[in-house]
């Protein structure tokens, strides 16, 4: 080797070297730690409830005031406890667990078709007032729910509705965010030449939308449903000023019920434990409902990057 050669290689560790040196130090890798920890701990608030509801599931009343809330502790009272909440004031659990699904699912299937509806209308039609019907239904996002319902009740007292299923469900058809969410999405997932050439082949509009346009909008569809469910299947406050029949009740309505029965005096029947069980078991179905729809958002993403 000669001198020029090695002197090359001696440059060349150097030079290896302070690479490595620079990255030891890498600012990415410090931002990439800070990040990796504030998923952790973003983990940690959504998890935590969900723990503590579980390992509170197990317990009896006593053990749930006297042992430690993150860790099992006393008797392990899991099939106690569902054995009296399935059973308490004649089962009535069962009808608020009916009850819900049918609020839910027909909420969510019909708030879902109406905002795919109207968000391909605003994505691919062009008529008078668009944009103002548009600009419309996103201001109605930013109303809270909270004010509608005292005018909604008032609504639906006159037109002889209240305690009835419908002063659930038709309320819950309307969702603004998911008109909009769906508008987005039809946006880039239809494309136009599709239609145009629906349209050549003699397709009418509305055959264009069911057999073109619903089979490109599936994951917005799935995101829309979900949102629907979710909301509906959590809404406390409209079926407590809608409904008076406690045989017409949800689950978040009638939990709440059996609360107050369980913080009365008088001696009342203790049923802490029964309504920690009772709003674990409420989670369950959203829970498998995400689970079981989340791959049709994955093949969504991965048809789209096909296409790509």
């Amino acid at each position: 080797m000669t001198d020029l050669d090695t002197r090359a290689a001696v440059t060349i560790g150097h030079t290896g070297g302070a690479r490595r040196g620079k990255r030891s130090f890498d600012p990415k890798k410090r931002r990439s730690l800070l990040l990796t920890v504030l998923l952790w701990l973003c983990v940690l608030y959504f998890v935590l409830p969900l723990w503590w509801l579980l390992v509170s599931a197990t317990k009896d009343n006593s053990a749930l005031f006297s042992t430690f809330g993150l860790w099992f502790g006393g008797d392990f009272s899991l099939g106690e406890n569902l054995a009296t909440l399935f059973t308490v004031r004649d089962g009535i659990f069962v009808r608020w667990l009916a009850n819900t699904l049918v609020y839910s699912l027909a909420s969510a299937v019909g708030a879902t078709l109406l905002a795919t509806m109207a968000g391909y209308a605003f994505a691919k039609y062009e008529f008078p007032g668009k944009r103002a019907l548009f600009s419309a239904t996103l201001g109605a996002i930013m109303i809270p729910l909270t004010a509608l319902a005292l005018p909604t009740y008032l609504l639906f007292s006159q037109a002889g509705l209240t305690d009835t299923p419908w002063a659930v469900i038709v309320p819950s058809l309307v969702t603004p965010f998911g008109v909009y969410l769906m508008r987005v999405y039809a946006a880039d997932a239809v494309d136009d030449s599709l239609i145009e050439a629906a349209r050549v082949d003699g397709a009418g509009e509305f055959r264009i939308f069911w057999q073109v346009g619903l089979r490109l909008l599936g994951p917005g569809l799935v995101t829309v449903f979900l949102f629907s469910l979710v909301a509906t299947w959590n809404n406390y406050f409209l079926p407590l000023i809608m409904l008076n029949s406690s045989d017409l009740y949800p689950i978040t309505v009638g939990l709440a019920q059996l609360q107050s029965a369980a913080s009365a005096g008088g001696g009342s029947q203790a049923l802490f434990s029964t309504v920690i069980t009772g709003s674990f078991v409420s989670i369950l179905p959203l829970i498998i409902a995400f689970l079981f729809l989340q791959r049709y958002w994955q093949s969504g993403l991965a048809t789209g990057g096909v296409k790509g």
